[in-house]
């Protein structure tokens, strides 16, 4: 059974994103039950008995790549294994963070135990070993095309695993991979037909990305609509826009949640202001006379369409997370031995198009939530849409003093920045490999460029929260809901009232990491 630092892996049990980046932590480990071990024993020896028959298999005993057409004696497969290892192993850019390059491990080793990539037991074994013993392999970041998987990462992992590395990762110290095995009394993998192919041709790199992208835009998420919350507050905002009977006139549930949260956090608050009251007031307002703009009887699109759109990024969160869920869980290898129908299947489950595809949706949505941020703090800070509050939100001697008028600057190249970073990259294909690979997904670049996008986000929230604490202070924070006063004291615990020019970087970091961060 799986316990709180053991993931045991079983037939037909899923791994869900959570659990995959929880037991990549260090410290953590990977047990296969009985039953996973005996299909992966299965798979190989099915493929074993199909080479003594001379059955022609791809990667067993042809080339690979564009060198496909090519046979390849059987009694040269482990020497072909590790030129296929050595030859693809050509990334590039920084290193994997310890967390991801284990994730990428581990999402390998799920991936094998669904026992159709015909490893042997024994290099199945060995390779849990030495992730439970805690070696992490240097995985260049960049140069993965995401077709046949992430060649180039999962080599630089299969290069750790067979001990031709000439560097790992150990308890936080660099060391020579050989002296790290023999420090551990581990034996490395050694190769034979098949197998270095199984390490590699899959998309188990830009998978471990995907899942802590996607866990990281949840919990995003999931923050900011609660943050929304404070900062309808502050704008002594029109609450019944989000009043749960409205939402079932447009079944979107996305919407309809969102909605659902966003009444529940302001209901209790006596800084809104319902607009049924409110139309009352301004029908008694003496004919000719205007009433003043702070009680207009409806609030911006930023405010009022809230539901509708942040409901699609919920949406598309859930929508995402069962893409990842279902990746983690695929057999992602080519060719797939199967003997429970006895096939063996020439196959393209190794391609990366789901995940980049996904990771590009992830990336317009948390996008969508920058842009949203962006125009709150600028009606935060612009006296003629902020409902009576300071210029800037400036507490004294504005023109002498400038407010918060700095963070408005980070906030607004940021959420540009990120704008230009969701133009899709799964539709960026690239023929390689002799036209062999002609379509690429580019996965992993994707699952990179959204886990920057996801960062920005932080930053560019952080800063709206910021605003929404400031501007509580000036309405009275003794008027906030439940909701609104325990987002208002977690940023005062990081962040004092501003009164002073001040860089607003180290408060804004601090929110990111301390707040924000999944």
């Amino acid at each position: 059974m799986m316990t709180k630092n053991t993931l045991l892996l079983e037939i037909e049990k899923d791994i869900t994103p959570e659990e995959l980046i929880a037991f990549a932590e260090e410290r953590k480990y990977v047990k296969a039950s009985e039953n996973v071990k005996k299909t992966v024993q299965k798979s190989r020896i099915f493929l074993e008995k199909h080479v003594k028959d001379g059955t022609v298999i791809y990667g067993v005993n042809t080339g690979m790549g564009g060198f496909v057409h090519k046979l390849v004696s059987i009694e040269k497969a482990p020497e072909q294994q590790k030129n296929l290892i050595q030859a693809v192993a050509t990334n590039v850019g920084p290193l994997l963070p310890p967390r991801l390059a284990r994730a990428t491990m581990l999402a390998r080793i799920i991936s094998l135990s669904r026992g159709c990539s015909a490893i042997s037991l024994e290099n199945f074994n060995r390779f849990i070993a030495i992730y439970n013993a805690g070696i992490i392999p240097e995985i260049p970041s960049k140069g993965s095309l995401g077709t046949s998987g992430d060649l180039g990462p999962l080599a630089a992992m299969a290069a750790m695993l067979t001990g031709s590395a000439p560097f790992v990762l150990l308890n936080g110290k660099r060391l020579p991979t050989k002296e790290a095995f023999s420090t551990l009394k581990l034996e490395p993998l050694t190769l034979s037909y098949k197998e270095g192919l199984a390490l590699i041709n899959g998309t188990s790199c830009m998978t471990a990305f995907a899942a802590e992208n996607i866990l990281s835009a949840n919990a995003l998420l999931e923050n900011y609509v609660a943050i929304s919350g404070l900062s309808f507050e502050a704008f002594r905002a029109c609450i019944r826009p989000f009043h749960p009977d409205l939402h079932k006139l447009k079944p979107h549930q996305g919407q309809r949640h969102i909605a659902g949260l966003l009444w529940k956090y302001i209901k209790d608050s006596s800084l809104t202001v319902d607009d049924t009251h409110l139309s009352k007031e301004l029908a008694n307002y003496p004919a000719g006379k205007e009433p003043p703009e702070d009680i207009a009887i409806e609030d911006a699109y930023s405010i009022r369409c809230t539901p509708q759109i942040l409901g699609p990024v919920w949406d598309t969160v859930k929508f995402t997370y069962n893409i990842i869920h279902n990746e983690i869980n695929a057999s992602s290898d080519n060719p797939l031995v199967t003997p429970e129908n006895g096939e063996i299947f020439h196959n393209g489950h190794f391609h990366g198009q789901y995940i980049s595809a996904a990771m590009d949706y992830l990336a317009i949505a948390v996008t969508t939530l920058c842009n949203l941020s962006d125009r709150r703090a600028d009606r935060f800070l612009t006296k003629a849409n902020n409902k009576g509050l300071p210029a800037f939100l400036c507490a004294k001697d504005g023109g002498f003093h400038f407010g918060l008028m700095g963070g408005q600057f980070m906030g607004a190249s940021l959420t540009a920045e990120n704008r230009s970073l969701t133009s899709p990259v799964s539709i960026q294909t690239l023929s390689t490999t002799g036209d062999f690979q002609d379509v690429v997904s580019f996965g992993l670049v994707a699952a990179r460029k959204t886990q920057e996008i996801i960062q920005n986000a932080r930053y560019i929230i952080a800063f709206e929260l910021i605003c929404a604490a400031q501007a509580a202070e000036f309405r009275g924070i003794e008027k906030l809901s439940q909701n609104g006063s325990e987002w208002f004291r977690k940023t005062r615990e990081l962040v004092p009232f501003i009164e002073e020019d001040i860089s607003l970087t180290p408060y804004i970091e601090a929110i990111a990491e301390k707040i924000l961060s999944c």
